[in-house]
């Protein structure tokens, strides 16, 4: 404890805005920031509440000045702590930014003049937001509006922008919408010479100015511009083929056409997105969002196997679904269990809602248990066409002898929702002895190689006597698998290291990623080199080295990382 003391104390006697820097280290404080939603704990230093971005300049820059006298002194970035993969504790110090850095800036119509040329009589919207801004009070204010920012998660009840960014992030609606890297207009990052930079698309022109600059940031420009050039081919068969991915560093997505204008771009918030703040502290970002659709309507579907699963997909795709989610039976019996904690999210009393089960009890009585409920939702701006729509695909799932139901309440189809939602909540708070066991949660493999795929993984985790509930995004081919295990006995952690290993080895044998939208954190950065071989880990260390040299943020997150330190801090206690 001395020895952090004396850094507190160097810390505090520098300047009078270091003095005021809400910093705190008491036992109860850091126990509580060891934790995020992992299955890790690690204890901090310390955790500071910057109030504004004159605070995380005077905290980097007195790191930067301070490594080599204090060298277990690092930064992690923490917004709502729902990261399933360490991604957010560290034993440095953790920057907390829900208490302070909260603010919604704007949510306005985007001026025509920055409007794509192609597009001039499209309205476009952004939002500018801190990154300890909740999704849940961003929504409502976005709701007003009849505006979304479609790639939320599925804790879109408990997570922050911070993570969201950090993590890039994606939910229910990514299918239609696409993934958080998409929609991230700009952003502003303090950076390991302790200032700030606004970061954005870039022509060519523009990319051009910056390469001449002869600071902190012409350097990093210059350098990245470089690796990219001088390893283009490396870099584009190295590209995951699947339609999401957090593994790594997105090198592929910086230097590329715009979709929109075919013209080069050069964009750096590609790297920052997805980083887990290992290259930087961003504090303000402009989001893009999206219209809502007047209507919607949810057809939950029962399906028996996997095969059924992959020719399902095949049928739905074509009706332009906006969500196409899963879940598999013990979710379903789970939410079943917990009726009234579900009850409760949605407003209604347990026998009201346990009645609006008796559908889906037919349903099963008729054609037995389901392997997976598949939720498809079907959305449009005119009623007519979506009824339409809906009429079309419930007689192709007829003809298909595909059991549904077309739900026809917001009400009946919340449950559902809620169900999908919450799947993790109940498993990590309702479940006594066992608990859910994040660490092969976020696979992803084309759809079309599902029925191949999904019998050999279960059959890795029947062999080591691992059982998991399934849940995911089935039009993807992104499934969250989650064992529920007890952390307190050594034969349940041996598990771990070796599961994941065999599971990573099935995923990149169908040329699938790791990680579709959790990202790296603990568990996954010491397989990065599993899924991407040696020479792109070598490129994703130079990156890291470009932006932080003295590997002050989020060490051991996308590069470095350490699978006997990540086991050592398994949390038994979780």
């Amino acid at each position: 404890m001395k020895k952090i003391d004396n850094w507190i104390t160097q810390f505090r006697s520098k300047n009078k805005l270091n003095k005021d820097i809400e910093l705190l280290n008491s036992d109860e404080i850091l126990n509580e920031y060891s934790t995020d939603a992992s299955i890790f704990k690690v204890i901090p230093n310390a955790v500071i509440f910057p109030k504004n971005k004159e605070e995380i300049k005077s905290v980097i820059q007195f790191i930067s000045k301070n490594k080599k006298k204090f060298p277990q002194l690092s930064i992690t970035g923490r917004a709502g702590g729902t990261d399933m993969t360490g991604g957010s504790i560290n034993e440095g110090i953790i920057l907390s930014f829900t208490k302070y850095m909260n603010k919604i800036k704007s949510i306005n119509k985007i001026k025509s003049k920055e409007r794509n040329k192609h597009k001039q009589n499209s309205e476009k919207y952004s939002a500018v937001v801190e990154p300890g801004v909740y999704y849940r009070d961003f929504e409502k204010q976005a709701d007003h509006k009849d505006l979304l920012f479609p790639s939320y998660p599925a804790s879109k009840s408990l997570c922050a922008f911070g993570g969201m960014i950090a993590n890039n992030c994606a939910g229910e609606k990514t299918l239609q919408y696409g993934k958080t890297n998409k929609y991230v207009r700009r952003l502003k990052v303090i950076l390991a010479d302790g200032n700030e930079y606004e970061f954005k698309k870039l022509n060519i022109d523009d990319l051009n100015k910056k390469l001449r600059q002869k600071n902190f940031e012409g350097d990093i420009y210059r350098k990245v511009h470089r690796l990219l050039e001088d390893n283009h081919e490396i870099i584009e068969k190295a590209r995951p083929i699947v339609s999401k991915n957090s593994a790594g560093y997105a090198l592929w997505d910086v230097y590329k056409k715009d979709h929109n204008t075919g013209k080069e771009i050069f964009d750096l918030t590609q790297l920052f997105v997805g980083s887990q703040g290992s290259l930087g502290i961003w504090t303000e970002a402009e989001i893009e969002l999206v219209k809502k659709k007047k209507y919607s309507q949810l057809i939950a579907c029962h399906i028996k196997n996997v095969n059924t699963l992959s020719e399902f997909v095949n049928i739905v795709l074509p009706f332009n679904p906006e969500s196409l989610e899963t879940f598999g039976k013990k979710t379903l019996f789970l939410g079943l269990h917990f009726l009234p904690e579900i009850a409760k999210k949605i407003g209604v009393p347990t026998l009201k809602l346990a009645w609006q089960f008796k559908d889906e009890a037919l349903l099963t009585l008729l054609h037995g248990i389901p392997k997976f409920i598949v939720l498809v939702l079907l959305t449009d701006e005119n009623k007519k066409i979506l009824n339409n729509r809906i009429e079309k695909l419930h007689l192709e799932l007829k003809n298909n002898k595909v059991p549904h139901l077309v739900l026809t309440t917001e009400e009946e189809a919340e449950k559902y929702w809620i169900m999908r939602r919450e799947s993790f909540n109940l498993l990590r708070k309702k479940v006594k002895d066992k608990k859910a066991t994040p660490f092969i949660d976020d696979f992803i493999v084309k759809p079309e190689f599902l029925p191949e795929f999904m019998p050999k993984l279960e059959k890795i985790l029947f062999d080591h006597d691992v059982h998991p509930t399934f849940a995911g995004h089935a039009g993807s081919g992104n499934f969250h698998i989650i064992p529920l295990m007890d952390l307190k006995k050594e034969s349940e952690r041996e598990k771990i290291p070796v599961v994941c290993r065999e599971v990573h080895d099935l995923v990149v044998k169908y040329h699938g990623s790791i990680t579709a939208e959790h990202n790296d954190g603990l568990i996954r950065t010491p397989y990065l080199e599993q899924m991407y071989g040696k020479e792109i880990i070598a490129l994703f260390e130079e990156v890291k080295k470009i932006f932080d040299p003295l590997n002050m943020f989020n060490p051991g997150k996308k590069v470095h990382g350490n699978l006997e330190y990540a086991m050592k801090h398994i949390n038994p206690e979780r």
